[in-house]
């Protein structure tokens, strides 16, 4: 493998004057930047990143953790994040967390090591005090840690409020709210929380079923939605907290011989794209997920530059029916 002596030698320069194109100091001619770069490209040299980072102030690369990635809500967000990363000259480091906090806690430490110029934090499983030890900048989705960090969200009492009243008004008499658990110090709850709201103000009745602390196990989905027709068969209208859920509904009612949406209504929260590939395509609450991605990395990059940041940032959210409603 070609190290930086080996270009040095190749364009006829001292490793210093390689070590300042790579890191873009002091003047530098286009003749001897095209030197070195010619020098790399024939030895097929490519920098170590870390290695850079450590001569400079800023390694020009952002962490992301999220609590599963084959979750289709959190891959859009990485893309989306990724994305405008790179635009704007950054590079990801993705890290998969599975709700772990063990896990969790040594990718912060291995991004910290890594001298990431911040994080973005999309999994929480830690106590408030571990995220403000990390000394970065911070950004985290659906969560508040503190009036020092940075968060972004969805109008989430808004969105269950516009799912539970189309309920109603396309005439459901018995619904069922699914999502995570109660427990968990999320914003997502506020779903829930309008969803029981809207349902008392009308007088319908409700139920809910939640999932355990691990909130993404999808076999969870199907033993809660057999769980919920075994007890309430009559059950006609659901209000998923994500459009996976919803989409484990749609699967579980055609299974049943439940038609959809004669028989019984549902609506899912999210607005991720695979939810158009289903038939009856279903009907959602979206956020704006890209607007999103690119807030946080923005925040982030505001932080690194020593600019101050709200810290509270809330996006509307849109009802997109479906033919699931």
């Amino acid at each position: 493998m070609p190290t930086i002596k080996d270009v040095a030698l190749k364009a006829g320069v001292s490793v210093t004057t390689v070590s300042r194109v790579l890191n873009n100091r002091g003047y530098l001619s286009e003749e001897l930047k095209s030197k070195v770069y010619g020098a790399m490209e024939e030895l097929n040299y490519r920098p170590n990143e870390l290695a850079r980072s450590l001569s400079r102030s800023k390694s020009n690369i952002i962490g992301l953790i999220v609590p599963h990635v084959s979750h289709p809500f959190f891959g859009e967000l990485a893309s989306h994040i990724e994305d405008h990363a790179y635009r704007n000259g950054y590079k990801l480091l993705l890290c998969n967390s599975q709700l772990d906090k063990t896990k969790e806690m040594d990718y912060i430490d291995m991004l910290r090591s890594s001298r990431v110029d911040g994080i973005i934090m999309g999994s929480h499983t830690l106590e408030v005090e571990a995220y403000r030890q990390i000394h970065l900048p911070i950004v985290t989705f659906d969560r508040k840690l503190s009036d020092n960090i940075p968060f972004i969200c969805s109008d989430n009492y808004n969105g269950g409020r516009l799912a539970t009243t189309l309920l109603i008004d396309k005439g459901c008499q018995k619904l069922a709210h699914i999502g995570g658990h109660p427990h968990l110090d999320l914003l997502s709850l506020g779903r829930y929380k309008a969803f029981q709201d809207i349902a008392e103000q009308r007088g319908v009745w409700y139920t809910s079923l939640h999932t355990d602390i691990n909130g993404f196990n999808f076999q969870e989905y199907e033993r809660l939605l057999e769980q919920l027709f075994l007890q309430h068969p009559d059950v006609d209208g659901i209000f998923a907290s994500s459009d996976i859920i919803a989409a484990y509904a749609l699967k579980a009612c055609q299974e049943s011989g439940r038609r959809v949406p004669e028989d019984i209504r549902i609506i899912g929260y999210d607005g991720i794209s695979l939810r158009g590939l289903l038939t009856p395509s279903i009907t959602t609450i979206r956020q704006p997920i890209e607007e999103m991605g690119k807030l946080a990395v923005d925040l982030i990059l505001e932080q690194v530059e020593g600019n101050s940041v709200a810290m509270e940032h809330v996006f509307p959210v849109e009802l997109e029916e479906g033919g699931t409603t």
